[in-house]
């Protein structure tokens, strides 16, 4: 295994239970003006003791704390879920806890699915209700004077209780996550006995057309996969319940980034990284060739199928004398990639800036337009994040995060820089340079530039494996995406031609 670099800039992520969006207009290419949501970023907050459920068929990375209160009521639940929104709502902010990653509101145009406890999760009688609100109303409102119990939150949020019954057929049976779009949810299908995972949208119009597209989207990679080779979630069943769009899929293990994260941010050894390059890329060529985008890859929309590890002991790295430390190591690196809630077709319409900070593309940095490309650039930061366990980029600003691109990638192309340079003239000076740093730059902003290795210092070229594993990175982050290899050519690297032996 060779010595992860040592890294100088740890990633927070701020306790942060709220979500906040605001509504643009673009104007497409028709000339009309469009309404785009622009979501604030929402990551998840840190768990004590996660714990890790393994089952024979089954696996989350979840686990809701146990509740010894009261039985309650669907109204009580929704009082108490009302009450806690307008009290977080108005609280102080919480000081930021230390963690390996941060991430800075708006870096992500989406929400991603945030993990916290349920307040309604106790167990208690199932709840089962027919009523239906109609199509394309705001949420329901909290008066039960009518004698119609709510099942939404003020925010349009379905409350979660335990055993409550969805559409007269699933049972749930704990919350997953909760994201900008909604909450998923564990239920046990009551005509199968299968244990499932439902997305359930939010009770709001934007966000119920915004989950029709996933639909779309997802029917179509099923049709055109129905056995599942390309490893992207297949969704099993759809429906309305309470104005609430519901999707079905198969119960998975935690996501990539979680593992990551519980496993004390130690990098994959090298046959997993090996995997799970072949599997992505193999995900993202068949969309691509379904002439899809999918605009939003990151270690969070990647499932493990299994979590279960085994556990080895391996020395800490950069440390002489410092003792052992165990360290988790898979037993299957099966993957399923998620969420397509961003997924664009080619030919439609494209919002001015997608993806996530940490794996968005110099060209929609610059906006110069976006196209496949764009994922590819994606899916070298994750490999990038595989083989060191920490981000490539760690910043929030556009410019000291193209400066960044600069220290890992060298100079930017001239075409490429002339282009941006016409397209963000405030990013250069005379010449299509760089306009790095800034008079008002920080002094911590150049410190952590000048902190930024050279990709061949965060993959040191030691090895046969590495050398061809650097290649590879190297061509999926190239600056100009005309200059950046596809997806499917990438899949023919001589990288994946080599038999890489089993390592911690």
């Amino acid at each position: 295994m060779p010595t992860p670099p040592v890294i100088s800039r740890k990633r927070k992520r701020v306790h942060q239970y709220t979500v906040s969006y605001s509504e643009v207009q673009e104007v497409d290419n028709e000339g009309r003006l469009r309404e785009v949501i622009v979501i604030d970023d929402t990551p998840p907050p840190s768990t004590i003791s996660p714990a890790t459920t393994h089952t024979n068929a089954y696996s989350a990375s979840y686990q809701p704390p146990l509740y010894s209160a009261p039985i309650r009521t669907r109204a009580r639940a929704a009082a108490e879920a009302m009450a806690l929104s307008a009290s977080t709502s108005s609280a102080a902010p919480v000081a930021p806890a230390p963690k390996k990653r941060k991430r800075d509101p708006a870096d992500d145009p989406r929400g991603t699915l945030t993990k916290r406890p349920a307040p309604g999760l106790q167990q208690q009688a199932a709840l089962p209700s027919t009523k239906s609100w109609a199509s394309g109303s705001g949420p329901a409102a909290l008066d039960t004077s009518n004698g119609v119990v709510p099942c939404d939150d003020k925010e349009g949020h379905y409350i979660i209780v335990a055993d409550d019954i969805i559409h007269n057929r699933y049972r749930t049976v704990r919350l997953l996550g909760q994201g900008t779009f909604g909450k998923v949810v564990e239920a046990v299908d009551i005509q199968t006995h299968n244990r499932v995972a439902i997305k359930i949208i939010r009770a709001i119009p934007k966000y119920r057309d915004a989950s029709k597209i996933e639909i779309r989207v997802l029917q179509k990679l099923k049709e055109k996969d129905p056995t599942n080779v390309h490893k992207c979630i297949h969704l099993l069943h759809w429906f309305d319940h309470r104005n609430h769009i519901c999707l079905v899929s198969e119960l998975l293990g935690m996501c990539v980034y979680d593992f990551l994260k519980e496993n004390e941010f130690a990098p994959f050894p090298r046959h997993h990284i090996q995997s799970f390059a072949r599997q992505l890329l193999g995900s993202v060529a068949f969309l691509h060739d379904l002439h899809l985008i999918h605009t939003d890859l990151k270690p969070e929309n990647i499932l493990l199928v299994n979590n279960e590890y085994r556990l080895a002991v391996v020395p800490v790295p950069g440390k002489r004398n410092a003792p052992p430390r165990t360290k988790r190591i898979l037993q299957s690196t099966d993957i399923r990639l998620i969420d397509f809630g961003s997924a664009t077709f080619e030919e439609e319409y494209h919002s001015t800036v997608v993806s996530t900070r940490h794996y968005r593309a110099p060209e929609i940095i610059l906006g110069l337009g976006w196209s496949y490309p764009c994922d590819a650039y994606s899916l070298g930061c994750i490999l990038v994040e595989f083989y060191t366990g920490v981000a490539l980029y760690q910043t929030h600003d556009n410019l000291e995060h193209l400066a960044m691109m600069e220290m890992v990638m060298g100079k930017m192309p001239e075409r490429f820089a002339r282009a941006g340079a016409r397209s963000k003239p405030e990013f250069f000076k005379e010449g299509a340079r760089l306009d790095w740093p800034k008079p008002k730059a920080s002094r911590q902003s150049k410190k952590d530039v000048r902190a930024t290795r050279p990709l061949q210092d965060v993959i040191p070229p030691t090895d046969h494996m590495n050398r061809q594993f650097l290649d590879l990175v190297r061509r999926l982050l190239a600056f100009d995406p005309a200059q950046r290899i596809t997806v499917r050519d990438a899949l023919h690297h001589p990288y994946f031609s080599l038999q890489i032996p089993e390592e911690l």
